[in-house]
């Protein structure tokens, strides 16, 4: 059977840029909408047996309407198409308040044709999947607090809970295993973390802590595909052996984090005991450009700034940083206005400025600090600072009064 595997949608990330006029929806939410777009053509048009989308459509647990009426256009298409659709159920979809509903809930409350929401561990047979020749385990993310509260831990059991966890999931897991048909693929479709996975800038955005479950709990050959997501950056776990561990990744870069990072989704051609499959890379993602500079001369300051940067036909549409450390007096060198007019074509441009201030003490050849009165130390310091001499003068009188034990008077302001 063929599969179209893919996560992390976060669909209402929109972190920059405007609203566009026409839609009413930020540009940013725009991007991750075509990035989904291409995900649910590819597989209308390559006729896939079955889709699995891996946990967290948004990145608010309680989307706006308008958001979530975006997600359900795609998926609707997918279930005109009748291409059956597992919708795993991730942290950003999950509510913490016990009995209310996740983000995604609407697809099982309605019961829409060829969709099938994920909501706990379970193993979903060939009858239970429209019929499709495969077997489902699945494994949505679980809440810490939930499962504190299921099986009543507490005292020293609360100190060491997620172990607690992993090994009641692994010993379900393997009891699951063991349920399935040997004959027929059997596919684990899990949004958690799997021990030795690169994280991405997920982290940033990530709704409480994790559990991670050991790679040798997925490492298991009566699996034949495992569907994994959670962790934003793009990999297979298990490059060299069988099954494929497959972090599709996040469809859209989510920020500078992610900048050198290509997104994907992926397809597969699963069958027992042999599997193969293709990254699919999406092509039509907005570029974020990171640079970094070190301003040390204040010569052809903005054509140094400038040749920091990628030349304008990259920088259009982008989402570009520009981070800049210099000595504090070359401050007023740098033409703000006229190097954001250079990159006026860019998305949104960042420029960070980090002035250097030099907090250390030359002393001349004839002197130590241990010749040095307190005074005459402080004198050294503020000139390091590169403080108005006036401002110098002042508190320096006040270190003298304070020092020789009287009480200071202070200047008014």
């Amino acid at each position: 059977m063929r599969l179209l595997h893919f996560a992390d949608a976060h669909i209402d990330m929109a972190n920059y840029g405007r609203h566009d006029p026409e839609t009413g929806l930020p540009f940013r939410v725009l991007d991750f909408l075509k990035s989904l777009d291409i995900i649910v053509d590819t597989a209308i048009d390559e006729k896939v047996d079955m889709v699995i989308f891996a946990g967290d459509a948004y990145k608010d647990r309680s989307p706006a309407p308008t958001y979530q009426r975006e997600w359900g256009r795609r998926i609707i298409r997918l279930s005109q198409a009748k291409i059956p659709t597992l919708l795993l159920v991730g942290n950003h979809d999950l509510s913490p308040a016990a009995g209310r509903a996740h983000a995604i809930h609407e697809f099982d409350t309605l019961q829409v044709p060829y969709v099938r929401v994920l909501s706990k561990l379970q193993l979903l047979k060939r009858d239970e999947l429209w019929g499709v020749p495969v077997q489902v385990i699945s494994l949505p993310w679980l809440s810490k607090s939930a499962f504190v509260a299921d099986y009543e831990l507490g005292g020293d059991e609360l100190d060491d809970v997620f172990s607690i966890m992993e090994g009641r999931v692994g010993a379900r897991i393997d009891e699951l295993m063991n349920q399935a048909d040997p004959s027929l693929p059997l596919i684990l479709a899990a949004h958690v973390s799997v021990q030795g996975a690169e994280y991405g800038s997920e982290r940033m955005v990530m709704l409480g802590s994790d559990m991670v479950i050991s790679k040798s709990l997925v490492m298991d050959a009566r699996l034949d595909y495992v569907a994994l997501g959670h962790i934003h950056k793009a990999q297979n776990l298990n490059e060299n052996g069988y099954p494929p561990i497959i972090y599709p990744g996040s469809i859209e870069r989510v920020d500078f984090g992610e900048a050198a990072d290509d997104r994907f989704f992926v397809v597969a051609d699963v069958s027992r005991g042999r599997t193969s499959f293709q990254w699919r890379k999406l092509s039509g993602a907005r570029p974020f450009i990171d640079r970094r500079l070190v301003l040390d001369s204040g010569e052809n300051v903005l054509e140094t700034l400038k040749s920091a940067l990628p030349k304008l036909s990259e920088l259009e549409g982008a989402i570009v940083k520009l981070t800049v450390e210099y000595p504090r007096e070359l401050d007023s060198l740098i033409d703000e206005s006229a190097l954001r007019k250079y990159a006026e074509k860019t998305f949104e441009f960042h420029l960070v400025k980090r002035p250097q201030t030099s907090t250390r003490i030359r002393l001349p050849a004839d002197q130590t600090v241990s010749s040095l009165s307190p005074l005459d130390l402080l004198d050294q310091y503020w000139k390091t600072l590169h403080i108005d001499p006036v401002e110098t003068k002042k508190v320096q009188k006040l270190a003298m009064e304070i020092i020789s034990g009287e009480d200071p008077v202070l200047d008014s302001p």
